[in-house]
């Protein structure tokens, strides 16, 4: 746990070029050997601080079968623009991630999984709060509200309107919900 802290804090910090095994180790307070142990070299390093925010991602879109569909969904759809989303250090860890699709074919592959996964799970959500709609109309509503959170994350990042992210927040509900 905390060597894969540690590997996001040097990304969201010095990016891509401050990540090295011994960057890593002084960073998370361990040894060099113990860092070697677990992982073979930047690369995988990497690849595992990609699957930790993937986790992250999959969490905002998890269902709470104790709420109704719509609730659920509308839950989800909030989680997005939670205070810590929005803070420049986190935004700026997810600029670096993105940029890294770009850097390696794994990282590539990696990041495109877990969009894929990440959309799916918008779709169950919504397909849970609107079941007449076809799948296919609820991957495109996903998709939609996908490149507008992303948005709000990007947006965030040179100045945070709250009422402007409530705003977006509350077009991705409008999306999942039309009927």
């Amino acid at each position: 746990m905390r060597i894969l802290d540690a590997v996001l804090e040097l990304l969201s910090t010095k990016g891509i070029s401050g990540v090295s095994m011994r960057a890593v180790a002084r960073e998370a307070g361990v040894s060099l050997g113990l860092v070697n142990y677990h992982y073979v070299d930047k690369v995988g390093l990497i690849a595992a601080a990609l699957r930790r925010i993937e986790d992250d991602d999959l969490a905002i879109v998890a269902p709470d079968p104790s709420l109704p569909a719509v609730d659920q969904l509308k839950v989800a759809l909030g989680k997005v623009a939670k205070p810590e989303f929005l803070t420049a250090h986190y935004l700026a860890l997810r600029l670096q991630l993105w940029a890294l699709a770009t850097a390696n074919e794994e990282f590539a592959r990696i990041n495109a999984e877990a969009q894929e996964r990440y959309r799916q799970g918008l779709v169950a959500l919504i397909a849970g709060a609107r079941p007449h709609l076809s799948q296919a109309e609820c991957a495109n509503r996903a998709a939609d509200i996908d490149v507008i959170q992303n948005g709000i994350w990007l947006s965030a990042l040179i100045g945070i309107d709250h009422r402007a992210v409530d705003r977006a927040v509350r077009q991705c509900e409008s999306i999942a919900l039309r009927d």
